[in-house]
């Protein structure tokens, strides 16, 4: 690798692991096999290293903008992952409600209902863990 893409790999390695936790990204590492080590690199030097690295927004707002992508996408599996996220993001509850209302009049209301029944979900979940809403 050269220099400028380990400074990309360990910049997006530091993100995501800020973004998502250790525990996830520990698991994706431990669960990668040669199909798809590749590709764990390419995310973590394009999605993390260079996208989620970027100086502009804050990590609240690209968190807020991805689960906003994710829901008018279907993405029901990395949406519920990126809500979770919003642990370390910033991002609150209200954030993801308002996103998820731009999602219903710019990618449809099915998508964005479908997204409230996740959120609610990971949210029940987050409350299970902790003890309560945060």
């Amino acid at each position: 690798m050269s220099h400028q893409v380990e400074d990309r790999f360990a910049r997006g390695t530091a993100t995501r692991r800020a973004v998502l936790g250790d525990a996830h990204v520990d698991r994706a590492e431990a669960a990668a096999t040669p199909l798809d080590r590749d590709f764990q690199v390419f995310i973590t030097e394009g999605a993390w290293g260079s996208v989620w690295s970027r100086p502009h927004f804050t990590r609240r707002e690209r968190s807020i903008v991805t689960i906003a992508l994710l829901a008018g996408l279907g993405q029901d599996d990395e949406l519920a992952m990126h809500i979770r996220a919003t642990l370390n993001t910033g991002a609150t509850r209200e954030d993801v409600v308002e996103a998820l209302m731009h999602v219903a009049v710019y990618a449809g209301v099915p998508a964005a209902n479908h997204a409230i029944k996740i959120a609610k979900r990971v949210y029940g979940e987050i409350d299970a863990e902790t003890g309560g809403a945060r």
